[in-house]
């Protein structure tokens, strides 16, 4: 018994000496794998060619220059960006303003065209009239007058229908209230009769 006590004990030692072994070869194996590369890489460089001092400079000025037209470009749509977005909101403001005032404008128009026997009275109105149209010309507003013309939509609003013979169809035969804009941009849309539609 003790024998084969002996033949498992050497048995197992060998199994633990063949484990050991193949441990050990698998770490050589692992260093020469590590080792082969490190020199592959080693001699990848050494293939490469140092740039001399001129290309660096070279390149070093050329990605500067690039950095430097890329900020230039950035720079000159910001700035046109901006500019845009000035102009946009200095119409938006002029709009809304003349907006409000137009009312008053339309005032002064009725009371033009009412009739006084106060010449002067009559005269000063006309003046003050004159003048707020001559202001609203230098502000770039523009009267939508579409009476006698084809009726357009973008640019008045049809509100009666009228059957006329003496008028050409989709004329506009009167307009109620006149409209305003500000070069594309529509201020007021004019108020209009439409005949023969």
């Amino acid at each position: 018994m003790t024998n084969d006590k002996e033949k498992d004990l050497e048995e197992v030692a060998d199994e633990n000496n063949d484990a050991d072994t193949n441990k050990i070869s698998d770490e050589a194996q692992d260093n020469e794998q590590e080792t082969s590369s490190e020199e592959n890489q080693e001699s990848a460089s050494e293939e490469k060619p140092e740039l001399t001092a001129e290309e660096k400079l070279t390149k070093e000025l050329d990605e500067q220059k690039d950095k430097y037209m890329r900020l230039a470009a950035e720079y000159d749509n910001f700035r046109k960006r901006s500019a845009k977005e000035r102009l946009d909101i200095s119409a938006a403001t002029i709009g809304n303003t003349v907006s409000e005032i137009l009312p008053v404008f339309d005032n002064f128009e009725r009371a033009l065209n009412a009739e006084t026997t106060d010449e002067k009275y009559k005269s000063g109105v006309e003046m003050i009239f004159n003048q707020f149209g001559e202001a609203l010309k230098k502000l770039g507003v523009e009267i939508i007058d579409p009476l006698g013309e084809t009726f357009d939509p973008n640019i008045a609003n049809a509100v009666n229908q009228i059957e006329d013979d003496k008028l050409g169809e989709n004329e506009v035969a009167e307009v109620f209230q006149k409209g305003y804009k500000i070069g594309d941009k529509i201020i007021r849309y004019a108020m209009v009769v439409v005949a023969n539609p």
